[in-house]
């Protein structure tokens, strides 16, 4: 009988659960610890290694996370519990380029990232646990899961506008930012162990129309943090209304709350934006 590579490694995890004197949460805190002293080494290696130690640390981030998370994870799961806390990670990491270059500033955003991170381990926990049987605090995972998604999309579109790339360029990187965290709020609203096809259309239909408007909006003369607003806002109207859908609470009340944030920040952004250049 076959053994697979996966199933030997749930073996040799299941032995060191069994010597481990660390509790769940302790595992959590000591994942996060880390991370957070690993987010702030970025900031200490010369500029050129920082990019590449960015990557790394992403990496590590959903190899930590897997090692917390490890208990029955299969599946789907070793995406979609895990896609949220690396794309944090990274949009922290790469956020933290565009600071003051003062630990001052640097020291509280990264306490707040260790803050994030614990509150995300445990948020995945829950969706974990969910996915079997119906637990009470889901609800309260699902709002912090959501609004820490929704500060990981403002952080990373705001960082690929810094840049300043061209309108292509812009839309393929917030595209792939966008379906990912798109996909992954979705889902957990359902936890199912493959992808159905509710799921998979929102997400496509969601995904496409944010596209639209970060071509149409990269073409205007609007700042950078203006435009990451804008698009997180719609990223939130967008997916909080596909949220409610597959819970079957998409009510016409729902729809003009979030239809007047949104326009509330279009005109906004409409009205800041320098049409002179």
């Amino acid at each position: 009988m076959k053994i697979s590579v996966l199933d030997l490694a749930k073996k040799r995890f299941a032995r060191w659960d069994r010597r481990t004197l660390l509790t769940r949460r302790q595992q959590f805190v000591a994942v996060t610890v880390v991370l957070t002293a690993l987010l702030l080494l970025t900031q200490v290696v010369p500029l050129g290694f920082r990019y590449p130690l960015v990557a790394l640390l992403s990496v590590v981030t959903y190899a930590l996370s897997a090692f917390a998370l490890r208990e029955d994870l299969e599946g789907i799961e070793w995406i979609t519990l895990l896609l949220l806390p690396t794309l944090f990670t990274t949009a922290i990491s790469m956020f933290y380029f565009l600071l003051p270059v003062r630990w001052l500033t640097r020291l509280p955003v990264a306490v707040l990232y260790g803050i994030g991170m614990y509150a995300l381990l445990l948020t995945e926990n829950i969706y974990h646990v969910a996915a079997d049987r119906t637990i009470a605090l889901l609800r309260a995972a699902h709002s912090v899961g959501f609004l820490v998604t929704i500060l990981t999309y403002f952080l990373l579109t705001q960082t690929v506008l810094a840049f300043r790339f061209d309108p292509f360029t812009n839309t393929i990187l917030i595209g792939l930012v966008s379906f990912g965290l798109v996909f992954s709020s979705l889902w957990v609203m359902e936890l199912t162990d493959n992808i159905n096809r509710r799921v998979r259309d929102l997400t496509i239909a969601i995904t496409v129309f944010l596209l639209n408007l970060v071509w149409i909006f990269s073409l205007l003369p609007t700042k950078p943090t203006i435009q990451a607003l804008f698009f997180t806002t719609a990223f939130y109207s967008a997916v909080g209304m596909g949220q409610q859908f597959l819970v079957e609470k998409l009510y016409k009340k729902n729809v003009v709350e979030f239809g007047i944030v949104a326009a509330i920040v279009l005109v906004v952004t409409l009205a800041t934006t320098s049409w002179r250049g």
